[in-house]
Protein backbone atom coordinates (compact mmCIF):
# COMPACT_ATOMS: atom_id res chain seq x y z
CA UNK A 1 0.00 0.00 0.00
CA UNK A 2 2.96 2.38 0.50
CA UNK A 3 4.17 2.06 -2.84
CA UNK A 4 0.94 2.45 -4.16
CA UNK A 5 0.18 6.08 -2.14
CA UNK A 6 4.14 6.86 -3.46
CA UNK A 7 2.92 5.80 -7.07
CA UNK A 8 -0.32 8.57 -6.80
CA UNK A 9 1.92 11.40 -5.42
CA UNK A 10 3.86 11.05 -8.90
CA UNK A 11 1.59 12.84 -11.40
CA UNK A 12 3.93 11.45 -14.29
CA UNK A 13 3.45 8.15 -12.71
CA UNK A 14 -0.71 8.59 -12.90
CA UNK A 15 -0.34 9.50 -16.32
CA UNK A 16 1.59 6.38 -16.84
CA UNK A 17 -0.08 3.61 -14.52
CA UNK A 18 -3.53 5.40 -16.50
CA UNK A 19 -2.15 5.04 -20.14
CA UNK A 20 -0.91 1.50 -19.27
CA UNK A 21 -4.90 0.46 -17.75
CA UNK A 22 -6.36 2.12 -21.07
CA UNK A 23 -4.20 -0.43 -22.94
CA UNK A 24 -4.88 -3.50 -20.86
CA UNK A 25 -8.51 -2.76 -21.05
CA UNK A 26 -8.75 -2.08 -24.79
CA UNK A 27 -6.68 -5.51 -25.09
CA UNK A 28 -9.12 -7.55 -22.40
CA UNK A 29 -12.27 -6.36 -24.22
CA UNK A 30 -10.80 -6.51 -27.78
CA UNK A 31 -13.34 -9.19 -28.60
CA UNK A 32 -16.33 -6.77 -27.66
CA UNK A 33 -14.69 -3.46 -29.05
CA UNK A 34 -13.50 -5.24 -32.32
CA UNK A 35 -15.74 -8.47 -33.18
CA UNK A 36 -13.80 -11.04 -34.66
CA UNK A 37 -15.44 -11.83 -38.32
CA UNK A 38 -13.19 -15.38 -38.10
CA UNK A 39 -13.57 -16.18 -34.57
CA UNK A 40 -10.43 -19.35 -35.20
CA UNK A 41 -8.18 -16.25 -36.35
CA UNK A 42 -8.63 -13.07 -34.28
CA UNK A 43 -5.76 -11.55 -35.39
CA UNK A 44 -6.39 -11.50 -38.88
CA UNK A 45 -7.22 -7.95 -39.80
CA UNK A 46 -10.23 -7.97 -42.26
CA UNK A 47 -9.95 -6.18 -45.49
CA UNK A 48 -13.29 -4.23 -47.21
CA UNK A 49 -11.53 -5.20 -50.63
CA UNK A 50 -7.74 -5.40 -52.74
CA UNK A 51 -7.69 -1.62 -53.91
CA UNK A 52 -4.10 -0.01 -53.04
CA UNK A 53 -5.83 3.22 -52.21
CA UNK A 54 -6.19 3.79 -48.82
CA UNK A 55 -10.10 4.96 -47.79
CA UNK A 56 -10.10 7.73 -45.29
CA UNK A 57 -12.20 7.11 -42.04
CA UNK A 58 -15.81 6.62 -42.48
CA UNK A 59 -18.94 4.73 -40.52
CA UNK A 60 -17.86 1.38 -41.33
CA UNK A 61 -13.98 1.94 -40.95
CA UNK A 62 -13.70 4.69 -37.70
CA UNK A 63 -10.14 4.85 -38.23
CA UNK A 64 -9.83 4.23 -41.94
CA UNK A 65 -8.36 1.17 -44.35
CA UNK A 66 -4.34 1.19 -44.93
CA UNK A 67 -3.41 0.53 -48.19
CA UNK A 68 -5.13 -3.17 -49.73
CA UNK A 69 -7.98 -2.13 -47.34
CA UNK A 70 -7.23 -3.46 -43.76
CA UNK A 71 -9.64 -1.89 -41.17
CA UNK A 72 -7.22 0.43 -39.00
CA UNK A 73 -9.48 0.30 -36.35
CA UNK A 74 -9.73 -3.51 -36.27
CA UNK A 75 -5.82 -3.66 -36.10
CA UNK A 76 -5.64 -0.81 -33.70
CA UNK A 77 -7.58 -3.24 -31.29
CA UNK A 78 -6.07 -6.25 -31.92
CA UNK A 79 -2.98 -4.77 -32.11
CA UNK A 80 -2.93 -3.82 -28.66
CA UNK A 81 -3.34 -7.68 -27.76
CA UNK A 82 -0.01 -8.28 -29.76
CA UNK A 83 1.79 -5.25 -27.63
CA UNK A 84 1.29 -6.47 -24.57
CA UNK A 85 2.02 -10.35 -25.76
CA UNK A 86 5.15 -9.64 -26.94
CA UNK A 87 6.52 -7.17 -24.23
CA UNK A 88 5.80 -9.29 -21.77
CA UNK A 89 6.71 -12.69 -22.94
CA UNK A 90 9.86 -11.51 -24.01
CA UNK A 91 11.17 -9.08 -21.37
CA UNK A 92 9.97 -11.88 -18.73
CA UNK A 93 11.63 -15.13 -20.29
CA UNK A 94 14.30 -12.24 -21.13
CA UNK A 95 14.51 -11.54 -17.49
CA UNK A 96 14.71 -15.19 -15.83
CA UNK A 97 17.46 -15.59 -18.84
CA UNK A 98 19.33 -13.00 -17.70
CA UNK A 99 18.96 -13.53 -13.75
CA UNK A 100 19.89 -16.86 -14.06
CA UNK A 101 22.98 -16.29 -16.18
CA UNK A 102 24.13 -13.38 -14.31
CA UNK A 103 23.66 -15.06 -10.50
CA UNK A 104 25.12 -18.26 -11.78
CA UNK A 105 28.45 -15.87 -12.51
CA UNK A 106 28.31 -14.17 -9.69
CA UNK A 107 27.78 -16.84 -7.13
CA UNK A 108 30.49 -18.94 -8.76
CA UNK A 109 33.13 -16.45 -9.41
CA UNK A 110 36.74 -18.10 -11.24
CA UNK A 111 36.83 -19.30 -14.54
CA UNK A 112 32.72 -20.16 -14.55
CA UNK A 113 32.40 -16.74 -13.82
CA UNK A 114 35.02 -15.60 -16.31
CA UNK A 115 33.20 -18.29 -19.28
CA UNK A 116 29.99 -16.76 -18.60
CA UNK A 117 30.71 -13.15 -19.02
CA UNK A 118 32.74 -13.67 -21.84
CA UNK A 119 29.77 -14.86 -23.44
CA UNK A 120 27.28 -12.19 -23.00
CA UNK A 121 30.51 -9.86 -24.40
CA UNK A 122 29.97 -11.84 -27.68
CA UNK A 123 26.28 -11.73 -27.67
CA UNK A 124 26.64 -7.79 -26.96
CA UNK A 125 28.81 -7.39 -29.70
CA UNK A 126 25.99 -8.02 -31.89
CA UNK A 127 23.83 -4.81 -32.70
CA UNK A 128 20.43 -6.07 -31.61
CA UNK A 129 18.03 -5.19 -34.17
CA UNK A 130 20.17 -6.60 -36.91
CA UNK A 131 21.36 -9.85 -34.62
CA UNK A 132 17.71 -10.33 -34.48
CA UNK A 133 16.52 -9.69 -37.83
CA UNK A 134 19.07 -12.12 -39.35
CA UNK A 135 17.95 -14.62 -36.71
CA UNK A 136 14.18 -14.09 -37.48
CA UNK A 137 14.93 -14.29 -40.97
CA UNK A 138 16.64 -17.63 -40.43
CA UNK A 139 13.37 -19.09 -38.36
CA UNK A 140 11.07 -18.14 -40.97
CA UNK A 141 7.95 -15.67 -41.09
CA UNK A 142 5.76 -15.38 -37.77
CA UNK A 143 5.38 -13.89 -34.51
CA UNK A 144 6.69 -16.54 -32.21
CA UNK A 145 10.14 -16.60 -34.87
CA UNK A 146 10.48 -12.97 -33.83
CA UNK A 147 10.40 -13.53 -30.20
CA UNK A 148 12.60 -16.30 -30.45
CA UNK A 149 15.14 -14.09 -31.92
CA UNK A 150 14.26 -11.40 -29.73
CA UNK A 151 14.71 -13.52 -26.47
CA UNK A 152 18.21 -14.79 -28.22
CA UNK A 153 19.50 -11.03 -28.51
CA UNK A 154 17.47 -9.69 -24.81
CA UNK A 155 18.72 -10.92 -21.72
CA UNK A 156 22.49 -10.28 -21.85
CA UNK A 157 21.69 -6.85 -19.87
CA UNK A 158 20.02 -8.27 -17.05
CA UNK A 159 22.91 -10.61 -16.16
CA UNK A 160 25.22 -8.19 -16.75
CA UNK A 161 23.33 -5.87 -14.03
CA UNK A 162 21.87 -8.88 -11.83
CA UNK A 163 25.92 -9.75 -11.43
CA UNK A 164 27.32 -6.66 -10.28
CA UNK A 165 24.10 -6.53 -7.79
CA UNK A 166 25.13 -9.86 -6.61
CA UNK A 167 28.72 -9.17 -6.13
CA UNK A 168 28.11 -6.18 -4.42
CA UNK A 169 25.84 -7.25 -1.96
CA UNK A 170 27.18 -11.03 -1.15
CA UNK A 171 29.91 -8.98 0.95
CA UNK A 172 27.33 -7.73 3.17
CA UNK A 173 27.44 -9.07 6.74
CA UNK A 174 24.20 -10.74 6.85
CA UNK A 175 25.01 -12.88 4.17
CA UNK A 176 27.85 -13.62 5.67
CA UNK A 177 25.55 -14.86 8.99
CA UNK A 178 23.86 -16.63 6.62
CA UNK A 179 26.69 -18.72 6.04
CA UNK A 180 28.40 -19.05 9.20
CA UNK A 181 25.04 -20.85 10.28
CA UNK A 182 25.15 -23.12 7.80
CA UNK A 183 22.76 -22.08 4.77
CA UNK A 184 23.50 -23.74 1.47
CA UNK A 185 24.27 -21.10 -1.39
CA UNK A 186 20.77 -21.56 -2.76
CA UNK A 187 18.87 -20.61 0.11
CA UNK A 188 21.53 -17.74 0.66
CA UNK A 189 20.74 -16.68 -2.93
CA UNK A 190 17.04 -17.23 -3.03
CA UNK A 191 16.03 -15.84 0.25
CA UNK A 192 18.85 -13.26 1.04
CA UNK A 193 20.76 -11.97 -1.95
CA UNK A 194 18.12 -11.81 -4.55
CA UNK A 195 15.28 -9.86 -2.76
CA UNK A 196 18.22 -7.10 -1.83
CA UNK A 197 19.04 -6.62 -5.39
CA UNK A 198 16.72 -7.34 -7.79
CA UNK A 199 14.79 -4.06 -8.03
CA UNK A 200 17.10 -2.39 -10.95
CA UNK A 201 16.08 -5.57 -12.91
CA UNK A 202 12.81 -4.99 -12.18
CA UNK A 203 12.68 -1.51 -13.24
CA UNK A 204 14.37 -1.78 -16.34
CA UNK A 205 12.48 -4.62 -17.17
CA UNK A 206 9.85 -2.49 -17.01
CA UNK A 207 11.05 0.26 -19.21
CA UNK A 208 12.19 -2.96 -21.59
CA UNK A 209 8.70 -3.91 -22.61
CA UNK A 210 8.09 -1.03 -24.61
CA UNK A 211 11.25 -0.94 -26.37
CA UNK A 212 10.32 -5.03 -27.33
CA UNK A 213 7.35 -4.07 -28.97
CA UNK A 214 9.07 -1.19 -30.52
CA UNK A 215 12.00 -3.28 -32.19
CA UNK A 216 9.34 -5.96 -32.89
CA UNK A 217 7.16 -3.09 -34.88
CA UNK A 218 10.08 -2.15 -36.29
CA UNK A 219 11.34 -6.13 -37.62
CA UNK A 220 7.63 -6.13 -38.77
CA UNK A 221 7.90 -2.85 -40.55
CA UNK A 222 11.41 -4.53 -42.59
CA UNK A 223 8.99 -7.22 -43.16
CA UNK A 224 10.42 -10.02 -41.29
CA UNK A 225 8.14 -10.04 -38.32
CA UNK A 226 4.18 -10.76 -38.36
CA UNK A 227 2.82 -12.55 -41.45
CA UNK A 228 0.83 -9.74 -43.59
CA UNK A 229 -2.66 -9.03 -42.66
CA UNK A 230 -1.57 -9.99 -38.70
CA UNK A 231 -2.87 -7.25 -36.47
CA UNK A 232 1.01 -5.60 -35.80
CA UNK A 233 0.90 -1.87 -35.13
CA UNK A 234 4.59 -1.89 -37.02
CA UNK A 235 2.80 -4.02 -39.93
CA UNK A 236 0.40 -1.17 -40.33
CA UNK A 237 2.73 1.42 -40.17
CA UNK A 238 4.35 -0.80 -43.27
CA UNK A 239 1.21 -0.44 -45.24
CA UNK A 240 1.30 3.64 -44.84
CA UNK A 241 5.08 4.19 -46.53
CA UNK A 242 3.70 4.83 -49.57
CA UNK A 243 1.06 7.66 -48.52
CA UNK A 244 2.77 9.44 -45.36
CA UNK A 245 3.29 12.28 -48.00
CA UNK A 246 0.18 12.04 -51.07
CA UNK A 247 0.61 14.10 -54.24
CA UNK A 248 -1.08 16.80 -55.40
CA UNK A 249 -2.33 20.16 -53.15
CA UNK A 250 -2.92 17.59 -50.08
CA UNK A 251 0.01 16.32 -48.76
CA UNK A 252 -1.92 15.40 -45.49
CA UNK A 253 -4.58 13.39 -47.26
CA UNK A 254 -3.69 10.19 -45.50
CA UNK A 255 -2.85 10.89 -42.20
CA UNK A 256 -4.87 8.55 -40.88
CA UNK A 257 -2.86 5.83 -42.42
CA UNK A 258 0.53 6.30 -40.10
CA UNK A 259 -1.24 8.60 -37.42
CA UNK A 260 -3.00 5.91 -35.37
CA UNK A 261 -0.58 3.10 -35.82
CA UNK A 262 2.25 5.66 -34.86
CA UNK A 263 0.19 7.27 -32.07
CA UNK A 264 -0.80 3.70 -30.45
CA UNK A 265 3.23 2.55 -30.71
CA UNK A 266 4.25 6.27 -28.98
CA UNK A 267 2.23 5.61 -26.00
CA UNK A 268 2.50 2.67 -25.24
CA UNK A 269 6.16 2.89 -25.13
CA UNK A 270 5.61 6.16 -22.73
CA UNK A 271 3.08 4.48 -20.69
CA UNK A 272 6.16 1.78 -19.59
CA UNK A 273 8.60 3.90 -19.44
CA UNK A 274 6.43 6.67 -16.92
CA UNK A 275 5.55 3.72 -14.70
CA UNK A 276 9.46 1.83 -14.74
CA UNK A 277 10.81 5.67 -13.95
CA UNK A 278 7.98 6.08 -11.05
CA UNK A 279 9.06 2.47 -9.89
CA UNK A 280 12.68 3.62 -10.09
CA UNK A 281 11.90 6.95 -8.38
CA UNK A 282 9.94 4.92 -5.13
CA UNK A 283 12.15 1.33 -4.91
CA UNK A 284 15.31 3.48 -5.23
CA UNK A 285 15.30 6.37 -3.10
CA UNK A 286 19.37 7.21 -3.66
CA UNK A 287 18.16 7.75 -7.85
CA UNK A 288 15.32 10.39 -7.00
CA UNK A 289 15.82 13.31 -8.32
CA UNK A 290 17.44 15.87 -7.14
CA UNK A 291 18.69 13.81 -4.06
Amino acid sequence: MTTLRKLLKNPLSVVGTLLLLGFVVVAAFAPVLAPPPRPAEPYRIPRSGFKIEPKPPSEEHPFGTTEGQYDIYYAMVWGTRTALKIGLIVTSISVVAGVAVGSLAAMSGGWLDEILMRIVDIFMAFPFIVAAMVLATMLGKGLDKVMIAMVAFGWMGYARLIRGDIMAVREKEFVSAARVIGANPFRILSRHILPNCFFPVLVQATMQIGSMVVWASTLSFLGVGAPEGYADWGQVISFSRNWIVASGGNPFQYWYTLVYPAGALVFFVLSWNLVGDALRDILDPRMRRGK
